[in-house]
């Protein structure tokens, strides 16, 4: 495997930006359908209802810790455009809910379906984010180590963290809902399609997973 972020090319930097936007309107239908936070949130809104810190600084830090054990792990310096894509995202969302998207979406779908369509524009988002190889999340940087390190295909790696956010979480006592396991269940092994569908049948270069077959 070869490393990533190399050099933002007019393909790469294109495949971050509907990455990011298409990621957004994912993470913004999810939040409106009201059936549960993200496996990550889970562990966030556990820690928080322990420490008493805030959502923001909680996050930041296990950011932080992902940053550090991929720097140490990897031996190189960490990358900050994941800080970049959590607040270009942010940001989108801010501006989704400004606009009040949710105005015409909860009138126009129920829910669970809400739910669904966020799942899946959330699972293509982060393929479009990976395959451009710029500013890829930290928890899915350090699934790619894992796969480079330890010969793992990455839709192990990436359920890996996934699951263990949502025991230790709920073990926090963090919220767990249906739509918390219909994220685990669906977001990953949707990534993992989107990326293949994208490389087999568009033609599409994978710049965050380059070697061939290690999404397989």
């Amino acid at each position: 495997m070869k490393s990533i972020e190399l050099g933002w090319t007019r393909q790469k930097i294109l495949f971050y930006i509907a990455g990011c936007f298409v990621f957004s309107f994912g993470a913004k239908f999810f939040i409106d359908s009201k059936l549960g936070t993200d496996p990550l949130d889970v562990l966030v809104l556990g820690i928080v209802k322990h420490t008493g810190l805030t959502i923001g600084i909680v996050s930041g830090l296990i950011a932080i810790v992902f940053l550090l054990t991929w720097s140490i792990w990897n031996r190189k310096l960490p990358p900050i455009t994941p800080f970049f894509t959590m607040f270009f995202v942010g940001s989108l969302i801010d501006i989704w809910n400004l606009i009040r998207v949710e105005k015409f979406t909860n009138l126009l779908f129920s829910p669970y379906l809400v739910m669904v369509i966020g799942l899946v524009l959330a699972a293509y988002g982060s393929a479009l984010i990976i395959m451009s190889g710029i500013g890829i999340r930290t928890m899915d940087l350090l699934a790619i180590t894992i796969v480079h390190k330890w010969k793992w295909h990455f839709f192990y790696a990436k359920m890996l963290f996934e699951v263990l956010f949502v025991l230790s979480g709920w073990l926090l006592g963090g919220p767990v809902g249906i739509g918390t396991l219909a994220f685990v269940i669906t977001v990953g092994p949707g990534m993992i399609l989107f990326i293949s569908l994208n490389e087999r049948y568009l033609g599409w270069k994978n710049f965050g997973l380059v070697r061939e077959g290690a999404v397989a």
